[in-house]
């Protein structure tokens, strides 16, 4: 894996969690605002659709830069418009760039032919 794919999986996952969390969050004042005074819903509608529109340009470069296949694209995309999914495609992203970075060295220590 090249450096300029790394750093692509890289923002992938330092977008994924933040987007879940406000997306989360939203929802809760989403049910404030009805229930209470309390209408913080513009404020996180805001930093939440920030942080979405982030996350759909990095999961594009990333899918652009990985070569995945549509199912692998698909699950990344769907993960962000669930409100948990975030965690789980940091989660799935962590353990991919693992693997690959694992396959480089063995590549370069010539324990495998890959």
């Amino acid at each position: 894996m090249d450096i300029k794919t790394a750093s692509a999986l890289r923002r992938l996952r330092l977008v994924s969690v933040p987007e879940a969390v406000s997306f989360l969050l939203l929802l809760v004042c989403s049910v404030l605002k009805r229930t209470t005074e309390f209408n913080a819903v513009p404020v996180m509608g805001a930093i939440h659709g920030l942080l979405f529109v982030l996350y759909v340009v990095f999961w594009a470069d990333a899918w652009n830069r990985t070569k995945w296949p549509l199912k692998t694209a698909a699950f990344y995309f769907v993960m962000s418009v669930l409100p948990t999914g975030g965690f789980f495609a940091d989660k799935r992203l962590k353990r991919e760039a693992e693997d690959a970075v694992i396959a480089t060295r063995a590549r370069k220590e010539g324990v495998v032919g890959a």
